[in-house]
């Protein structure tokens, strides 16, 4: 028993204790205003593909809608901590994020069981036209979003000395939420009912598995720390609008960083946001006149389909295996001995 603690503690350490605290020790090394901006982009974009992979990581359902519920969740501080809410300043707008996930992720458990009626292709077709449906109403409810000219949040009164660091530790303490209940998903009979319905959902329906409830429940989780994303990404920025709030580029960015890094695994979609969102941030400042840089995206998804179909993790595991495989093969050609099982008599 006491063998079998360690392993599960030693397990948690390695696995998310130490990442974490790593991640928790940028700001104190790097303390340049651009490099933590820098930082608190990445991480925002680790966090949206980590909540968009507790979905599409389990279920196998690729979600194109949770850039409108980012949207809404930015939309929804802006309303509840706008400029006249002088009460409201400093850390509080953090905290209204989590009612907002709150109410975000209640409101998609009857919007998860119309869309996930569908399958498939189908499902990612219903799921985009819910994104640009979600973008125009933006743009046309003027009396309620502002319109095309967006609304203003309240002033964060952090000094400029460490102006990025709250927002940092907000968005680590989102990818902290994202990491710790994929991590118990999936030491859990949840995580076994979950990878069956990925793997065949006939058969899995057919064992007694709820799959239909699963899936709401993942989408439901899932969009909610998307809209607490939304409302931390508003009061950095002090203003939304809906061009940039509900942007079809966020949800590309976001699926990208995803599959670049290893769909369902654990620590993918952050690997994927480490590479994606310094390079989008160097060509968009190198080529942003044209638009150019936009070209980036299509560029890495070839990549990543042609060389790492599963994505950084997924491959390096199986190079690590296949290598330490070919290794035990060296060893038994020379020394036959050496692997033959103890207590086995020719």
């Amino acid at each position: 028993m006491s063998s079998a603690l360690a392993r599960f503690t030693r397990s948690w350490l390695l696995r998310v204790v130490v990442p974490l605290a790593v991640l928790g020790c940028v700001p104190l090394v790097l303390t340049a205003s651009w490099v933590l901006n820098l930082a608190v982009l990445g991480l925002m974009y680790a966090v949206l593909a980590s909540s968009w992979n507790l979905m599409a990581g389990y279920t196998g359902y690729i979600s194109l809608c949770h850039a409108a519920f980012f949207g809404i969740g930015a939309y929804a501080l802006a309303l509840w901590a706008g400029p006249g809410t002088a009460s409201l300043s400093g850390y509080g707008p953090f905290l209204l994020t989590i009612p907002i996930g709150l109410a975000v992720g209640a409101a998609a458990i009857p919007i998860g069981w119309i869309i996930l009626r569908t399958r498939h292709v189908t499902f990612a077709i219903v799921t985009i036209t819910l994104l640009f449906m979600v973008q125009t109403l933006a743009f046309n409810l003027t009396g309620l979003t502002g319109g095309s000219e967006g609304l203003a949040v309240a002033a964060p009164p952090f000094p400029a000395a460490w102006f990025e660091q709250p927002f940092y530790y907000a968005m680590l303490i989102l990818l902290a939420l994202c990491v710790v209940i994929f991590e118990l998903v999936r030491r859990s009979r949840l995580g076994l009912s979950l990878t069956a319905l990925r793997e065949d959902e006939e058969k899995a329906r057919g064992l007694g598995v709820p799959t239909q409830p699963l899936k709401i429940g993942a989408f439901a989780v899932s969009v909610a720390i998307t809209a607490m994303a939304g409302g931390v990404w508003a009061y950095y920025l002090t203003f939304v609008m809906p061009q940039y709030a509900i942007d079809p580029l966020v949800m590309i960015g976001t699926a990208l960083t995803a599959f670049l890094g290893g769909k369902g695994t654990l620590w993918g979609p952050a690997i994927g946001a480490l590479i994606v969102v310094p390079a989008q941030q160097y060509l968009a400042f190198r080529l942003g006149a044209s638009d150019l840089y936009l070209v980036s995206y299509a560029a890495i998804f070839l990549a990543v389909i042609l060389l790492l179909p599963r994505g950084i993790v997924p491959s390096l595991g199986e190079w690590l295996r296949k290598r330490r495989a070919g290794a035990t093969e060296a060893v038994a050609a020379k020394d036959p001995a050496a692997t033959e099982p103890v207590g086995v008599t020719q």
